[in-house]
């Protein structure tokens, strides 16, 4: 899959049903070209086709964990560098769920002394392959899809520790600064994180900004920075920098 038909795909899932024409539009592409994609996509079972028409897959949470970390490779590895800028050696770290974050494990060897505590198998796997350090992962239920412990289990887990950074994602930021994430379990662990850590960062890539999930997060103003790849628009950088979160671009 290229990263126009994985970009298909979050555009389905946050417009709901479109007509081939209409996605060809939005995409600058041919219609023959968006047939094409639509019928990978089809088969992959990331989106339904309906009479002309492309809709979003019924319960779809997320794209798979492989076609996310894929998906701006190289902004998401500019963000784990940025970020490992504001870890200092031998502190204690919470690293939530996504590719994002997982990015920023295959870094964290440069730093020494450090003690992870993650639900994120991805992570977790990246992380003990490192000599230095402790590693800590959380045990229960797993989210096969995306290798991640979830539910109480993660919240539970973030909620036994306290740590000098936690490091989280979310699926979404809309223009009025509003959090996102896809379902009830990712929202109750950025809970657990946020309360039970000392400095708080939120890594985000670009293509998660102006686009909304289905539940809410409002915690912004508990977030101390915000590391992304590209320049805001200014009405959201306006927004964001009022509450006192430091926004980084890297």
């Amino acid at each position: 899959m290229n990263h126009r038909q994985l970009d298909i795909v979050q555009w389905i899932n946050q417009h709901g049903r479109q007509s081939i024409q209409a996605i060809a539009s939005a995409f600058d592409v041919t219609v023959q070209t968006i047939r094409s994609d639509v019928r990978l996509l089809h088969e992959k079972g990331l989106v339904l086709r309906s009479h002309g028409e492309v809709v979003p897959f019924p319960n779809r949470e997320n794209i798979s964990f492989t076609q996310r970390q894929i998906h701006n490779a190289a902004g998401k590895e500019r963000i784990a560098q940025q970020c490992l800028e504001r870890i200092t050696d031998h502190q204690s770290v919470f690293l939530g769920s996504g590719s994002t974050v997982a990015e920023l494990a295959k870094v964290l060897h440069h730093k020494q002394g450090l003690h992870v505590m993650t639900p994120n198998l991805h992570a977790a796997r990246i992380i003990s392959q490192h000599t230095d350090g402790e590693l800590t992962v959380a045990g229960g239920r797993v989210r096969k899809r995306d290798q991640d412990v979830v539910g109480a289990d993660a919240v539970k887990f973030f909620q036994r520790y306290r740590a000098d950074v936690g490091v989280f994602s979310v699926s979404a930021i809309d223009k009025q600064g509003v959090l996102y994430d896809f379902t009830d379990d990712d929202i109750n662990a950025l809970e657990a994180i946020v309360d039970n850590c000392h400095y708080r960062i939120l890594v985000v890539d670009s293509t998660k900004f102006e686009r909304s999930s289905r539940c809410v997060w409002t915690r912004l103003s508990d977030i101390d920075c915000i590391i992304t790849d590209r320049p805001l628009a200014p009405y959201l950088q306006s927004k964001i920098a009022s509450l006192g979160v430091e926004i980084v671009v890297g």
